[in-house]
Order: C-alpha cells, then sequence, then structure tokens
C-alpha cells in the first residue's frame, strides 16, 4: 500500500514526538488496510469489539515493528521519546474511534491498549528482527496474538495469512515509511513551472 511520508516542509529539524505522531497515522492505516485484506479473505471479522481487537493487536506489532526500525538510528533517549510517544497516540486514536462508534470510555481503552502492549512487549522482546530476513517467530508473533481474537474456525488459518501476506507488507510499508520520515536531508524546494529560453 502506499502512504505518504514525506514532510510538507523539509527543512525544520523533527523530534521524535513529530516523528511518532506521523508514524502513528500511518500505522493506523496499515492496520486498517491489513483488516480490509483478511475480510477479503473471507475470514470473519464482526464490526464491534472483534474488529476493534483485530486493530489492538496490529497496532501493537507495529510499535514493536517502528521500535526495531529506529533502533538503527537514535540514540537510547531519543527511542525512548519516540516510542513513548508512538504509543500514546496510537492509544488516542485506537481510543477515539472506540468512542465514536461503539460508545466505550476513551480513557478505558486507552488505558487497555497500554496495558496490552507492555504485556505483548516482553515477548516480542525475544523475537529478532532484521529487514532483510523473513522474521519468522517476530511475525508469528502476531499470527498467534490474533488468534484469540479469531473465530475458532479461522484461528487456524489466520496465522498463515498474517505471516504469508499481511505482515510482510506492513513492514515493507513502514520500513519505507520511516526511511523517508527519518531522512532529515533538505530536498529541493519547488520554485514554479520552468521556462525554455525566449
Amino acid at each position: 500500500m502506499r502512504v505518504r511520508s514525506q514532510w510538507f516542509n523539509s527543512t525544520r529539524p523533527r523530534t521524535p514526538e513529530d516523528i511518532a505522531s506521523a508514524v502513528a497515522f500511518i500505522s493506523w492505516r496499515i492496520a486498517q488496510n491489513a483488516l480490509q485484506h483478511v475480510r477479503k479473505a473471507r475470514f470473519e471479522v464482526e464490526v464491534g469489539p472483534q474488529y476493534f481487537a483485530f486493530l489492538q493487536e496490529f497496532l501493537i506489532f507495529l510499535t514493536q515493528l517502528a521500535d526495531r526500525i529506529v533502533f538503527r538510528q537514535y540514540h537510547w533517549h531519543d527511542r525512548v521519546a519516540f516510542v513513548t510517544a508512538l504509543a500514546h497516540r496510537m492509544g488516542d486514536i485506537l481510543a477515539e474511534n472506540q468512542a465514536d462508534l461503539l460508545g466505550y470510555p476513551a480513557r478505558d481503552s486507552k488505558e487497555r491498549f497500554i496495558s496490552l502492549l507492555n504485556e505483548r512487549a516482553d515477548a516480542y522482546a525475544e523475537c529478532s528482527y532484521a529487514p532483510a530476513d523473513m522474521n519468522f517467530a517476530f511475525v508469528r508473533y502476531l499470527g498467534h496474538s490474533l488468534q484469540s481474537v479469531m473465530h475458532s474456525a479461522d484461528q487456524v488459518w489466520i496465522v498463515d495469512q498474517i505471516m504469508a501476506i499481511e505482515a510482510p507488507e506492513a513492514i515493507e510499508t513502514l520500513e519505507k515509511a520511516l526511511k523517508n520520515l527519518l531522512d532529515d536531508t533538505p530536498r529541493e524546494e519547488h520554485q514554479g513551472p520552468l521556462t525554455g529560453p525566449d
């Protein structure tokens, strides 16, 4: 999938919090895209609590993924600032949508997201990640986490769907987006239409 990942003003320095806010928005779109793919593949995900439970697990995976990507470039302090801001912004987006569609209190939804994120972080920490590898353990854990979200008839097959299709696409999209967002090379500003000699 294609996402916008270029800064409108490329000359202003971006803080880890700025980048986290952009990544949270992009991640929400990636998670929604994965959910749409899964439903088109005839997995039953009902609109309601199950719908948001799927998105929640996918957002947690994307948070862990983003942390692994920025690790290559950020020092410890900036990495902590980025991940903290990202977790809170993702929690806000998820909670706001749950409040709008299900009437859940936003504060409670965000607290549940942060709590599950912290719980899942220990397991993800045991999985290695490298963009050139298949990252079987890393993506398999997402698949197994989603098994509890799915109906019994889909639980066996969701792991294959996630590992073969949804996780690789999500990884490719977020890797590319963060590469662009972290690139602090000034871009040439468009100066208007070019004209030929008189």
